[in-house]
């Protein structure tokens, strides 16, 4: 299996999924630079978290008409996974890959620490190796992760088991129903605040975050053998 990490000006959280792919899950990993506009020889694509274009504007919405981009939105119509963290979540919906949008922290502040998150849906192919209402522990680390749709968007995301992730507990931010996480209605893409990527190893407090890249690969592997 082979992963492409985006990288666009402003990222720092794409070293993150690179060294969970390579060192972790020892498959194929590259950077994928911002200009790029042929992601073919790629199986799975990932959206790291940080500050594309230094969030001006508003957070993603320069980078969603970066280059690569529209190479995602062909990547994505194919059927192929694509997966976004933090930012990267905020960039699939200014993209319209995603519905809704990711609003300012209720209380203004920017938050990080560690988040109980639930399972909702284990019925996908990011998370076909979880346990239906089973709670992990993700890193969260975020100013604008508030999830926020009209009340047709969230009937739909409700209807299509797109909700895919909630904040146990807690919510951190004001999120819309708890919302950490959604997917198309396809069920291809998948955006979520909290980092799994930094959750791969229990001596770093979690290996939560590893299921969600493993589940990622045995999709594709049962996809590569038919």
């Amino acid at each position: 299996m082979k992963f492409g990490v985006l990288v666009f000006p402003g990222s720092n959280c794409d070293i993150d999924l690179y060294l969970a792919i390579k060192d972790i899950l020892k498959e194929e990993v590259s950077y994928v630079k911002h200009t790029e506009s042929d992601l073919s020889s790629y199986d799975a694509i990932l959206i790291p978290g940080g500050f594309s274009y230094g969030d001006y504007l508003r957070c993603g919405a320069i980078a969603r008409f970066s280059k690569v981009m529209e190479a995602v939105t062909i990547f994505a119509e194919q059927g192929k996974p694509v997966f976004g963290t933090c930012n990267g979540f905020q960039i699939l919906t200014e993209a319209g890959l995603l519905p809704g949008v990711l609003l300012k922290n209720d209380a203004l502040k920017f938050v990080c620490k560690a988040q109980k998150i639930k399972v909702v849906n284990n019925e996908t192919m990011f998370t076909n190796q979880y346990e239906k209402k089973e709670v992990l522990t993700l890193p969260i680390a975020h100013g604008e992760g508030n999830f926020y749709c009209d009340e047709l968007t969230l009937y739909e995301l409700k209807k299509n088991k797109q909700i895919i992730f909630t904040y146990d507990g807690e919510n951190p931010n004001g999120s819309l129903e708890n919302i950490a996480g959604i997917s198309n209605k396809r069920g291809n893409v998948l955006g979520m605040m909290p980092h799994p990527e930094r959750a791969m190893e229990s001596l770093l407090g979690s290996d939560s975050g590893k299921r969600l890249f493993e589940s990622m690969i045995d999709y594709l592997r049962k996809v590569a053998s038919k």
